[in-house]
């Protein structure tokens, strides 16, 4: 047996929520190099057609479906077209995320909508895609993006001297829950050997302000933000055979930052 075999995703069918935007584009190269058949699935099906045009040039498998997380018919579509197509589903990777609270002052019909894809519908795609991993003879993975501020208190003083505002609390409140959603859901489907698991990423560097940037790198071991390639090994590992005994984990992906 060949221990490098274990973190292959090759044979597995896949499926991306949220596959073009910040965390995604990285997440979904990476994941079609690993041997996946790769389904992307979000409301704009346009940036996730540029995405698998990109990856089946580079001779994977990868496919475009769409998906409102804030309507369950349209989950429960996305998991039957998933199983007619494909004829199983072995991981998903809950990555996408609903952002319309910008301050904390916004009107509660942002918090309500956040709360639709970001909690009921989290909890929706994972009951619908659980459910499915149960007919696989072997099992199933689910990894949960989540977030260091799901873990910690809000930072404020890293956004002082910066036009960045002040972050909403939805982002916190959501991503906090995911983290004990996560470790209900591996209650639920750990006897049928479906694993439930949770990142925890740090700040991803996409050119924010230089007061905040040298705070924030200040703040981690690493001294940096993420990049783009710096998720992905994480997920592939908690999808692989090679965590086949990890579950219901909250895995820090941060460079330090919470333990700091």
């Amino acid at each position: 047996m060949n221990a490098l075999q274990d973190f292959s995703l090759s044979g597995k069918v896949i499926v991306l929520t949220g596959g073009a935007g910040l965390f995604g584009r990285g997440l979904a190269a990476m994941l079609a190099e690993s041997g996946a058949t790769l389904v992307l699935a979000s409301r704009n099906v346009e940036a996730l057609d540029y995405v698998v045009r990109a990856e089946r040039a580079r001779g994977f498998d990868v496919h475009a479906e769409s998906l409102d997380q804030g309507e369950e018919k349209s989950i429960l579509a996305l998991r039957d077209r998933v199983l007619s197509q494909h004829g199983r589903v072995d991981g998903l990777v809950n990555n996408a995320v609903l952002r319309v609270m910008k301050s904390p002052q916004d009107d509660v019909s942002t918090w309500e909508q956040s709360m639709k894809v970001n909690a009921t519908g989290l909890m929706l795609i994972t009951r619908a895609f659980g459910d499915a991993m149960m007919a696989n003879s072997n099992g199933g993975s689910i990894v949960n993006i989540g977030s260091i501020q799901g873990a910690v208190g809000a930072s404020l003083e890293l956004y002082e001297g910066t036009n960045m505002g002040v972050p909403p609390p939805d982002y916190f409140f959501h991503k906090g829950g995911m983290m004990n959603l996560t470790r209900y859901h591996a209650a639920i489907y750990g006897p049928q050997n479906i694993r439930v698991n949770c990142l925890l990423p740090g700040g991803f560097f996409n050119h924010q302000p230089e007061p905040f940037l040298t705070r924030y790198n200040q703040h981690t071991m690493l001294n940096r933000m993420a990049g783009d390639r710096d998720l992905g090994g994480a997920v592939i590992f908690l999808l692989s055979d090679a965590s086949r005994y990890i579950t219901a984990a909250m895995i820090p992906v941060d460079g330090g930052y919470t333990a700091k």
